[in-house]
């Protein structure tokens, strides 16, 4: 098992290696050029329109209840424990890096919500069909099909092996058990192995909401989301803005660390020189992009269903998604993390970091602050697991055709990963899920780059539209 774990590591640095890195980057440079830096000049509009509903459009749901959907996926544990393993991987200069990709994935985000509503299209039952394998497929033409069938096989095997079930649930039980039982005082024995009381305890609740909330599919998802991923996100950022106004006066000297950590281009061990910056900018973009999914071509499957006629519109609230998980939530873990030093104690990892930084910064007792976290974590892992939920069964209806019979027997295999994740090594499922990820990265970005001319004929014709008052806001 240790071998194997090796070999997937290996697999990983491959996939996310510096000319993945920079092809991603790129498409967001290439884009946010074509589109004349959109994210800037129109990230107020963006921002009107995300709580704004579009007036008889056409869809499942409304355009704020799609982007609740990606943001579900989205905003999890990417922003608590993604965050505190780039920080602690590649120093505080990885947060610098993970704005940077955010920036410049805002204008990705924005080309694949337009192209989602662009090309989408309606099933026999109804259903409005969208995402990458669509806009590939009807935006490239039907001989580029099988790099549809790309994404959606890496998407589905993101969603059921990877980022949208075990990851998640163990980040879950793994945060419920770390403040019940952390010294494992009430076990049970499963599979020969000795497991915390809490953690079947977690499991199990979280595995019941789970089959409850996905079996009534994605209006019942997004109505669940459309309440509670707003809600965690105010009370989460709250909590981060709390440590920032109390410890303001460490404020200059955290940015300051960020920033000369970013292009720190001293050898690590011996190594050669230069290795801290790559390591800073490897681990930032990476993380990042887990974290916002920019480029990876989930968000568009959630997008395509939001009730639209105008692919611009849709296009920038899509776009906010990527402000609001990564510059905003990102950022705030990532600000609390380096004030209060936690990235540095060697004897801590992963949510523990995060968790020794609300300890930190929070003025209330360390157990109340701890448990705040946990909250947050399970609530953010939670409706990831419902959102990846969607985006993989989308991806199998590409597949196999929208039946019924094989979506209701998905559901069901989803639900017992969800089951069984508690239970598995997560060392080799997060690598899993990079892999996925980044498989899922390739055909989407090249479609986008080779759509860029689309993306950019609707945009100049919906602001000439809007400039004559054509469009009504």
């Amino acid at each position: 098992m240790e071998r194997l774990n090796e070999i997937i590591s290996e697999i990983d640095g491959y996939v996310w290696g510096i000319p993945l890195i920079l092809l991603i980057l790129f498409c967001g440079i290439f884009l946010t050029v074509r589109i004349g830096l959109l994210q800037v000049r129109r990230l107020g509009l963006a921002l009107k329109y995300m709580v704004k509903n579009e007036e008889g459009g056409t869809g499942e749901v409304s355009s704020f209840a799609a982007l609740c959907t990606a943001l579900s996926a989205t905003v999890g544990t990417g922003n608590i424990v993604g965050v505190a393993t780039a920080i602690a991987a590649g120093g505080p200069g990885a947060l610098f890096w993970m704005e940077i990709a955010a920036f410049f994935g805002m204008a990705t985000k924005y080309a694949e919500g337009l192209l989602a509503i662009k090309f989408r299209q309606t099933d026999q039952n109804g259903n409005i069909l969208g995402g990458p394998f669509y806009y590939i497929e009807n935006g490239l033409g039907k001989k580029h099909r099988w790099l549809g069938k790309v994404f959606a096989v890496f998407g589905l095997l993101a969603g059921l092996m990877g980022i949208g079930t075990i990851t998640q649930i163990n980040g879950i039980t793994s945060a419920a058990e770390n403040f019940f039982d952390p010294q494992m005082m009430h076990t049970v024995e499963i599979i020969g192995k000795q497991f915390s009381l809490t953690t079947v305890i977690a499991g199990a609740v979280i595995t019941i909401l789970v089959a409850l909330i996905t079996i009534g599919g994605l209006k019942r998802i997004a109505a669940v989301t459309e309440f509670v991923v707003p809600a965690m996100i105010f009370a989460y950022v709250g909590c981060c803005l709390i440590i920032i106004f109390t410890h303001i006066t460490e404020i200059p000297a955290a940015i300051s660390t960020i920033v000369t950590s970013a292009f720190d281009t001293r050898a690590i061990t011996g190594g050669l020189a230069g290795t801290a910056i790559v390591l800073a900018m490897r681990s930032g973009i990476a993380r990042g992009i887990f974290s916002n999914e920019a480029g990876l071509g989930s968000a568009p499957i959630a997008a395509a269903a939001a009730q639209t006629n105008e692919p611009v519109r849709q296009g920038l609230v899509t776009m906010t998604g990527t402000f609001i998980d990564t510059i905003l939530v990102c950022t705030m873990t990532g600000l609390s993390i380096v004030m209060a030093g936690s990235y540095a104690k060697e004897e801590l990892a992963g949510v523990a970091i995060t968790t020794d930084a609300f300890r930190y910064g929070l003025p209330f007792p360390e157990s109340l602050s701890a448990f705040i976290l946990m909250i947050c974590l399970a609530v953010f892992a939670f409706t990831t697991i419902l959102g990846w939920n969607y985006y993989s069964e989308r991806c199998l209806s590409y597949l196999t055709g929208s039946h019924k019979g094989v979506t209701a027997a998905y559901r069901v295999i989803y639900v017992l990963a969800v089951c069984i994740g508690p239970y598995l090594t997560v060392e080799a499922v997060w690598n899993l899920a990079d892999i996925f990820n980044g498989l899922m990265a390739l055909p989407n970005v090249i479609a986008l780059l080779l759509l860029s001319g689309v993306v950019v004929r609707e945009t100049n014709d919906f602001f000439r539209r809007k400039k004559a008052g054509e469009i009504n806001d």
